[in-house]
């Protein structure tokens, strides 16, 4: 079978597949350049910035699978794929410790200033104190999304001594306690809370969960972190309580647009703000790509495929 590579994996993803199938890397594609590439491949693969709409799925007259080296099907339009007959995949192991690491990162450079203070050392300056920074020890972390990565990062900070809070709608308050997370509702995590971070998918649930109203519950001093998706998090509401002073910093490294030109956040401050890169690791990068080639070629062996995860 054929199967057209959108975007840029692994070359060890690349290497199993091309064993079995017939493999095509087309880098770059625009979506009239895709939608004309499309019909003979029988397998689509792409990672977070080509867009799989209903109209490459119509042109796909030959496809059977579309799938995403990554979390979550942003990109992919799950309905229009599905109606036609497809099936749809994604990666949902292969970047967990990356994207949980990358959190404790942004959280430490938030709590200890430290972009701040690298630009004032390379400035020829000498200053302590406009860089005092706070402990995570004794801090209580509210997890908001308890799947993969969630569950990564209240591990990771309880080895710093933070306590942990979680709130999950799909996840009972007995597994909670069995990896000492104390479940709540949302307003009293938000409430409780010196550093909120969430991890949750996009969907129309979540979008703008930290809206105005849930950024005004968070308690004075309180950290946001957002490596998740962009749109989860107000970045207007974010930035104002930033500007005020009612909000100690935040970490962020996506966003509702990217990249974010024109985002309030740029000017917010006690902010670092990266690009996108919590999966950018080189070992994430080999894991992603050897995962979705694995669950591609399972699928075209017409086996039954792993259920699509809700995050």
């Amino acid at each position: 079978m054929r199967v057209l590579v959108a975007e840029r994996i692994a070359r060890e993803g690349l290497e199993l597949l091309a064993a079995r199938h017939e493999v095509d890397e087309r880098l770059g594609l625009d979506p009239a350049g895709l939608r004309a590439a499309i019909p003979p491949y029988h397998a689509l693969v792409v990672r977070s910035q080509v867009q799989v709409d209903a109209a490459v799925i119509a042109a796909g007259t030959s496809l059977r699978l579309v799938a995403r080296a990554g979390v979550g099907l942003d990109n992919i339009d799950v309905e229009a794929a599905r109606a036609a007959g497809l099936t749809v995949l994604n990666a949902p192991d292969g970047n967990t410790i990356a994207a949980a690491e990358h959190t404790l990162a942004l959280l430490l450079a938030v709590a200890r200033r430290i972009p701040a203070a690298d630009a004032s050392v390379r400035a020829g300056e000498w200053q302590r104190a406009p860089f005092g920074g706070t402990e995570l020890r004794g801090k209580t972390l509210g997890v908001v999304g308890l799947g993969r990565i969630g569950l990564a990062v209240a591990e990771r900070a309880r080895a710093f001594g933070m306590r942990i809070a979680g709130h999950d709608p799909y996840v009972s308050p007995v597994v909670c306690a069995e990896r000492g997370i104390e479940a709540m509702d949302l307003g009293s995590l938000l409430e409780r809370a010196d550093v909120v971070t969430v991890h949750v998918p996009l969907t129309d649930e979540t979008a703008s969960l930290l809206d105005e109203a849930a950024i005004r519950r968070l308690k004075p001093g309180a950290i946001v972190l957002n490596v998740a998706r962009g749109g989860v998090v107000d970045e207007a509401a974010l930035a104002a309580a930033l500007h005020d002073g009612r909000l100690a910093g935040a970490g962020i490294d996506v966003y509702e647009h990217e990249p974010p030109i024109g985002s309030p956040l740029l000017a917010a401050p006690n902010t670092v703000l990266t690009p996108h890169i919590a999966a950018s690791t080189a070992e994430a990068q080999v894991a992603v790509g050897v995962e979705i080639a694995e669950r591609v070629l399972r699928a075209l062996a017409a086996q039954a495929p792993d259920p699509v995860p809700s995050r």
